[in-house]
């Protein structure tokens, strides 16, 4: 397969227009990644990251979701007898195949920029690029990466009993990439999982209170919101997969739910929900208060290959789109925020696009003057993080929303390579906003679009978080 002009100056840039706002407005912003699945630890101990597969492959689910369509044996895939080396060797032999796929897109562009690598992964050319991509990363370590692709802030995804350590190692060792908690809050939700019992021991022990009620509980909950507010937290984030139903509660019925959960009963779907939109109410008007911005992401089914679920553990890349209904949930939630002005800024993704025009609609409803754009509809999410998806995303909150306000993209990664999907996603911006003005659609005046484009794909992100 031949390779050289496949990622060249003008990849995805289906004119001259195209070109010329990507080039002169685009290209060259820094990048505000506000949502990611990083380690900060790796980060924090600043080792070189030495070897591709352990930065490529070991915790990518989507290299193993189109290695197994391939017929790639799991043992090359997650397993643990097999070599690094062997490991890239069936992904090289997987690549070839993922055309049309986003995952053959990334994989050039993340060879491109951080090895200068020109030619098509494939089995002739896997060792070449793997000593290659060893032989740079031997001298790069995850802040060196990150300093490379401009990334100005990451905001990483952080367990509320974390003891946030290693956020405060970055901070010392004054990284350029400055390195911010997340408050991911699903833990706290799973009262109905046997498990919630010994995740109540941890949260005793990272706040310091005994939890011996819901009035302990909340507690705890407030005192590492406090916490992770003082170790520089600008976000949270929401992420059960589950039919998620707001119901109206009473402050009695709550506390009786958890004293039972306590003393081991069992609990029925209607007090599992009562305790949930308790939660979610609490949590919404805590994050409003430190004014943090509030994340949902909606819509997956989780853990659905139950023999790989077993053999590997959570996150063995078996979760697809759902199609639970969303509408009435966010409506209610954010209603119920809304009717005391304690709705925080909040964005919102969804994984199913059959959802795209209820998600856009729905946070048109709860805008206000507190700041522009305050309601986000998120850019394309996991399965829709990919041309077709974007461009769907981009037009359809151009026709229900204002696009202009939008702050732009995000990795949802857990690989220090991932961030030329920002590029992705900016050269995707510019060739619809180029389409557009080929069209008639919007005004040939390239500084005015020009500048919406750098708002979207830097400076709206820099004044929605307050960064």
């Amino acid at each position: 397969m031949k390779s050289e002009s496949f990622i060249h100056d003008n990849f995805l840039l289906q004119s001259e227009i195209a070109e010329h706002l990507y080039q002169q407005y685009a290209k060259d912003l820094p990048i505000i990644d506000y949502h990611n699945h990083l380690s900060p630890q790796k980060i924090a101990e600043n080792k070189p990251v030495n070897n591709i597969t352990e930065a490529w492959l070991s915790e990518d689910h989507y290299k193993w979701r189109g290695m197994r369509a391939h017929g790639i044996e799991e043992i090359f895939i997650t397993g643990s007898v097999t070599s690094n080396k062997e490991k890239f060797v069936k992904w090289a032999e997987t690549v070839p195949y993922t055309l049309k796929n986003p995952l053959f897109h990334w994989t050039h562009l993340e060879l491109k920029r951080y090895f200068d690598v020109d030619d098509i992964l494939q089995p002739s050319t896997a060792e070449f690029i793997y000593e290659k991509a060893n032989r740079v990363l031997a001298q790069k370590t995850p802040a060196q990466l990150l300093e490379d692709m401009k990334v100005e802030v990451i905001c990483t995804t952080d367990d509320p009993t974390d003891d946030l350590s290693s956020h405060k190692a970055c901070k010392e060792q004054n990284f350029f990439t400055k390195v911010l908690p997340t408050f991911r809050a699903d833990e706290l939700f799973f009262i109905n999982k046997d498990t919630f019992t010994s995740y109540l021991a941890k949260l005793t022990k990272a706040s310091g209170i005994p939890i011996n009620s819901l009035s302990d509980f909340v507690k705890a909950i407030n005192q590492r919101i406090e916490f992770f507010n003082q170790q520089g937290c600008k976000l949270s984030d929401f992420g059960v997969g589950e039919r998620l139903e707001m119901v109206e509660y009473t402050q009695e019925e709550v506390d009786t739910i958890f004293k039972n959960k306590l003393a081991g009963a069992g609990l029925t779907e209607a007090e599992i929900n009562k305790y949930r939109s308790f939660l979610f109410i609490h949590l919404g008007k805590k994050y409003h208060e430190y004014k943090w911005v509030q994340q949902y992401h909606l819509g997956p089914i989780r853990n659905n290959n139950s023999r790989l679920l077993g053999q590997i553990g959570l996150d063995a890349g078996v979760d697809s789109m759902s199609d639970f209904p969303m509408a009435q949930f966010m409506s209610k939630l954010f209603d119920g925020l809304n009717a005391t002005n304690q709705l925080a800024k909040t964005i919102t993704y969804n994984l199913n696009p059959a959802h795209n025009e209820v998600f856009a609609t729905m946070m048109g409803n709860f805008q206000n003057s507190d700041c522009k754009g305050k309601m986000q509809w998120g850019s394309g999410w996991w399965f829709l993080d990919q041309k077709d998806g974007m461009e769907k995303q981009i037009n359809c909150l151009g026709n229900m929303g204002l696009l202009s306000h939008f702050v732009g993209m995000l990795t949802d990664s857990r690989s220090f390579l991932s961030f030329p999907r920002h590029e992705y996603f900016r050269r995707i911006l510019c060739n619809v906003l180029a389409e557009d003005i080929k069209q008639g659609l919007i005004p040939n005046d390239l500084d005015f679009v020009g500048k919406m484009i750098q708002d979207i794909c830097y400076y709206n992100a820099v004044k929605y978080f307050n960064i």
